[in-house]
């Protein structure tokens, strides 16, 4: 399990190979990760580098003026004593291996570099000539440092002990499909009883661990750790808050990034896999991969295509489609998490388990599980803001009628109210239980996000702009072009506020979460159609890391498509820096026309128009993976991302 886990963790969700890094800004400093040392490599994980790479990289960093820091060198600057000065760096190495002492150790005195030891306490105390659970394998206790090592490495006042977790540094079974996960994150599934950890559970796990583990360090060590380094990377808001009740401010993650003296909580560190080259090493030192984000390739993925009663076909489905991502080539799905069979975008179940709605089946994790560890992709949750079934009709998004009482409008989507209380909170709930039961990098939030230039006149919504000091008369404010305006502005900023707050409460159990939102194009290529939407492309570009536009052509009836994506991509080329955080998404099908399929040819074409036109990031939706629409000889010259110049 070891090899599995730590494998596909590290290719799956910190892809990066080499990804080391200058900082990016004055005060900046980068930490480098290490796992094992050899003087031959013989290591199918990618995880070591040989001896001789590491006295390059080490001499390397000596002549070209870097500052290798200490923990204390650390705390010195968070609390302003001494400012980092430029090219600094701290060095890591993970899992305490007896080659820290043999081979790191010698070099750490005589370069006179600090580093930081993280320790697995649980192997420590297995008696020497025994074995050790290493993940799916057993290994020599003998591979990993005695106490009497760590005593000796500590007294030098190079060498930090870190905290590695008691044993928290495995997988659980994370779901009914037999998924293993990072313990310290996943909620553990327990087949007998059919059920998850609760939340409870979970909490007293995670203390005891870490209670554990810092009265191991002070009776061997004389004191406890001051420093976390999360097994796999992984890790949430309790992990961290725990850390921190136990004595360890300081902890280090594999998010990647440059890092700032002054929030030392959550530690960017760079993964050095596959023994890089010095050659390689030294370029990437100059060629942050975080100033040179790769572009986005999107599969828009409906999970109700994936799901089947019968669990065998589940998963021969579950295989079409991941056979399917990796032909194309793509490195993101947007992997729908709620059921929307009859269409009409509106979430009447879930595929997570949680406390409002029914589960259709529980197979989010599992797939966006596989597809990570199996592919590679970014998996981000495709979830809906509004449109759930859920409350009372009371709660539903009202139109104004002018001469009638307000109403659901039947042209729109049924859709909870921005303004409504208590419905928000039952939506909040639903996004905290679909972080807690899976794994994912993002969210991409629906199309249902919007209100017309007659919405909302929902009792709640009309006392929300009396306090904003509008007339609570919808027909007054329409009347009247400022007040329209104003109004506008206001739902904008309410939808903003709303998907904010979701979005922290999934980062509570996924700290290192992206945002992308569904963009309506009329509001880009018509600005006073902002008001038909309360959507604003400025807006999207400030509240979110990627705005996923909807360039569908043919659902908006236009009669010259590509002049139509043209036109888009100009327009939204208008606003500096917006090509950087816009993806475009086609359709593949027209949906104005019996759902017929787009010809691939014609989608490979829009592609090319949008990259000939400017656009970094594009996708399309859907994905038809059972009859190979899109074609993916047609498209992947366009979608694949593992060719020159984009293959790390």
């Amino acid at each position: 399990m070891e090899t599995m886990i730590m494998r596909n963790l590290i290719l799956a969700w910190v892809f990066i190979g080499l990804a080391l890094a200058v900082p990016a800004r004055a005060g900046d400093f980068i930490v480098l990760c290490y796992h094992d040392v050899q003087r031959s490599l013989d290591d199918p994980d990618g995880m070591s580098v040989t001896l001789d790479s590491l006295i390059a990289q080490f001499s390397w960093l000596e002549e070209n003026g870097y500052r290798v820091l200490s923990i204390d060198d650390l705390l010195r600057a968070q609390q302003a004593e001494h400012p980092l000065p430029d090219k600094t760096v701290m060095l890591t190495f993970d899992d305490g291996y007896t080659s820290f002492y043999t081979k790191v150790f010698p070099l750490l005195k005589a370069f006179e570099f600090p580093a930081v030891l993280a320790v697995v306490g649980g192997w420590t105390e297995v008696p020497e000539g025994s074995l050790v659970d290493y993940g799916d394998k057993q290994v020599p206790r003998e591979r990993f440092m005695s106490w009497e090592q760590l005593r000796e490495v500590a007294a030098s006042g190079l060498v930090e002990i870190a905290s590695h977790s008691y044993d928290l540094h495995h997988g659980v079974l994370a779901n009914p499909q037999g998924n293993e996960q990072p313990a310290m994150t996943a909620r553990r599934y327990d087949a007998e009883r059919d059920r998850y950890e609760s939340a409870a559970a979970y909490e007293a796990r995670l203390r005891a661990d870490f209670a554990h583990n810092a009265a191991l360090f002070e009776k061997h060590l004389g004191a406890r750790p001051r420093v976390m380094v999360w097994p796999y990377g992984k890790y949430n808001r309790l992990a961290q808050d725990l850390a921190a009740e136990f004595g360890m401010p300081i902890a280090l993650t594999l998010d990647t990034g440059p890092n700032d003296p002054k929030e030392l909580g959550a530690v960017r560190r760079v993964l050095l896999m596959n023994d890089p080259p010095l050659a390689n090493f030294v370029w990437q030192m100059h060629n942050p991969l975080w100033q040179r984000p790769e572009p986005v390739r999107v599969m828009h993925v409906d999970l109700d295509y994936v799901y089947d009663p019968d669990p065998a076909q589940q998963e021969t489905n579950l295989g079409l489609l991941l056979d399917r991502v990796l032909q194309m080539g793509v490195n993101t799905v947007y992997l729908q998490a709620f059921a929307d069979p009859d269409g009409d975008g509106v979430a009447d179940a879930l595929y997570f388990p949680n406390r409002h709605l029914p589960v259709r089946a529980d197979l989010f994790n599992r797939v966006a599980w596989q597809l990570q560890t199996r592919t590679g992709v970014k998996v981000y949750a495709w979830m809906p803001v509004l449109a759930f079934t859920l409350g009372e009709t009371r709660d539903q998004v009202q139109s104004w009628q002018a001469d009638g009482p307000a109403a659901p409008d039947p042209e729109q989507y049924r859709r909870l109210s921005p303004f409504a209380p208590d419905a928000l909170r039952l939506v909040e709930e639903i996004y905290e239980d679909l972080a807690t039961h899976a794994a994912f990098s993002g969210i991409l939030f629906h199309d249902d996000a919007l209100l017309s230039d007659f919405e909302d006149a929902h009792p709640a919504a009309l006392a929300a702009y009396a306090a904003a000091g509008l007339p609570e008369d919808i027909g007054a404010i329409r009347a009247d072009p400022a007040l329209q305006r104003r109004w506008t502005r206001l739902k904008m900023q309410t939808l903003h506020t709303f998907t904010g707050r979701l979005a922290q409460r999934v980062r509570d159990w996924r700290p290192d979460l992206k945002t992308a939102r569904n963009l309506f194009a009329l509001p880009v290529l018509e600005r006073a159609s902002e008001s038909w939407f309360a959507q604003s492309l400025p807006r999207f570009l400030e509240h979110y890391d990627y705005t996923a536009i909807m360039a569908m052509p043919y659902m908006e009836g236009a009669e010259d498509p590509e002049a139509w994506l043209t036109e888009l991509v100009r327009r939204i080329a208008e606003t500096p820096g917006a090509l950087d955080k816009v993806v475009f998404e086609l359709q593949s099908v027209d949906w104005r026309h019996d759902n017929a399929p787009v010809p691939s040819s014609v989608l490979a074409q829009y592609m090319r128009l949008l990259a000939r036109e400017g656009a970094k990031h594009y996708g399309y939706y859907p994905d038809d993976f059972f009859n190979n629409q899109p074609g993916v000889e047609e498209l992947r010259p366009l979608m694949s991302l593992r060719t020159y110049p984009y293959l790390p």
